[in-house]
């Protein structure tokens, strides 16, 4: 193992034993390489001379650079055509700090790591399975749940996604299993990984505040027993809640300090939070009841390590457009308008399910109150074949998954969506 690394560990056995515990092999190797290249940069920067840098510069020392790219962006040079750090531009890993702490405020003054930039949620995901998943390690999740997942987790990784029903019976009132979850959680083993997903992809499904406090008793009580945790929360659609009751901060918030063998690790970032797709930046953050200022910073440096040793940095540009978004005073408004947009065609896929008592002969909704998406459970027949009879005969697409379709009502305009409805229901008739 490289000393670099070996020094990261002792730190985390000194002041961090449960990270170090939970730790993958290839995590435990990891490193952000502080000397060498990295450190000789650095070393450099500010001289008169300075041939370090792995940059192309202009006479005057700014960025060199095509006016045909330049020209298209009112940024500083310096703030698209560097390369940002490994670890995300400083600043924005601050303003992202700031911001997760002002949308869970029960994290009061719990120390949390600074946020690592990732190339949005899907690396954020693999840098967390890099670090903490060993081949034929079990990630506990519920049966519904993003197809991403194997790839991050089982293909690339070799752990094994081992789930439990996402709800008790009860059709479109049925509850989060918490039963379901408190199995695998006393199932042989002492390491345990959870990853959960609120809003859920899939099912459009948040937990209640109610359900958001039986989870966390059950995983405390599990940690008390002796168990290892480690808690992932990917908060992908974070923020996109629609109806009263239903738990609006992220699980991160509960875990961060709630008992010396849970490490918490959040994913998150701007993809559909800031509506910026395209941008992929995403962040990664740790916390955890004992870690010190020092354990939390190794795992940044295990998290950045393995940033640079697979994609190197994340774009400065995209970095740079959201710094600049987040400290205009028309943000949070803009925000705020999206969400109601998203809000006004979730209440439009409700009331059509509603209103049409005919459709629960061939589906019935799974509970859904947030997110981009729900899913309908068929009473007979195959997704796939009438997945195909509506693109088809019916010019409409949707999402076949076993025995569910998936409608991404957020991409809808209103007034197609009891068009949608009808043609599924026509459809499932037909076969």
């Amino acid at each position: 193992m490289n000393p670099q690394a070996e020094e990261l560990n002792v730190v985390l056995k000194a002041e961090g034993r449960v990270a170090l515990k939970l730790l993958s092999e290839r995590g435990k190797s990891i490193f952000f390489p502080r000397k060498g290249l990295v450190a000789q940069g650095l070393e450099a920067r500010g001289k008169a001379i300075n041939a370090s840098i792995g940059e192309a510069k202009e006479d005057n020392g700014s960025p060199l650079r095509l006016m045909s790219l330049a020209n298209l962006v009112e940024l500083d040079p310096a703030q698209i055509f560097t390369y940002a750090p490994s670890f995300g531009e400083p600043a924005l890993r601050d303003k992202w700090q700031a911001m997760i702490r002002e949308k869970n405020p029960s994290l009061g003054n719990t120390e949390i790591s600074r946020p690592v930039v990732t190339n949005a949620l899907t690396h954020g995901l693999s840098v967390a399975a890099y670090l903490f998943a060993n081949e034929g390690d079990e990630i506990i999740l519920p049966e519904h749940y993003w197809g991403n997942y194997r790839l991050v987790f089982s293909e690339a990784c070799g752990a094994v996604l081992k789930t439990f029903p996402t709800f008790t019976e009860g059709g479109r009132n049925a509850e989060f299993n918490i039963s379901g979850l408190s199995a695998q959680l006393k199932s042989p083993g002492e390491k345990k990984i959870l990853l959960f997903n609120f809003p859920n992809n899939p099912t459009g499904y948040t937990i209640t505040e109610q359900e958001a406090e039986n989870i966390v008793e059950a995983i405390h009580s599990a940690a008390q027993s002796g168990k290892t945790i480690l808690v992932i929360t990917d908060d992908a659609y974070f923020g996109l809640v629609y109806k009263n009751g239903v738990f609006t901060e992220s699980l991160f918030a509960r875990f961060a300090n709630l008992h010396e063998n849970i490490l918490a690790c959040k994913l998150d970032g701007a993809t559909k939070e800031d509506y910026a797709w395209g941008f992929r930046v995403g962040f990664i953050t740790f916390a955890g009841k004992g870690l010190s200022k020092k354990a939390l910073a190794v795992l940044e440096d295990k998290a950045a390590g393995r940033v640079r040793g697979s994609i190197s940095n994340t774009s400065h540009l995209s970095q740079s457009l959201l710094l600049a978004a987040y400290q205009d005073a028309s943000y949070k408004g803009e925000k705020e308008r999206a969400r109601k947009l998203l809000k006004s065609r979730f209440e439009a896929v409700a009331a059509e399910l509603e209103r049409h008592e005919e459709y629960k002969e061939e589906f019935e909704a799974l509970p859904f109150n947030s997110g981009y998406f729900m899913c309908v459970k068929l009473k007979k027949g195959d997704a796939e074949a009438v997945r195909q009879r509506l693109l088809s005969r019916y010019d409409t697409g949707v999402i076949a998954l076993g025995s569910l379709i998936r409608v991404a009502y957020s991409c809808l305009p209103q007034n197609q969506i009891a068009a949608l409805f009808a043609n599924l229901y026509a459809a499932c008739r037909e076969l």
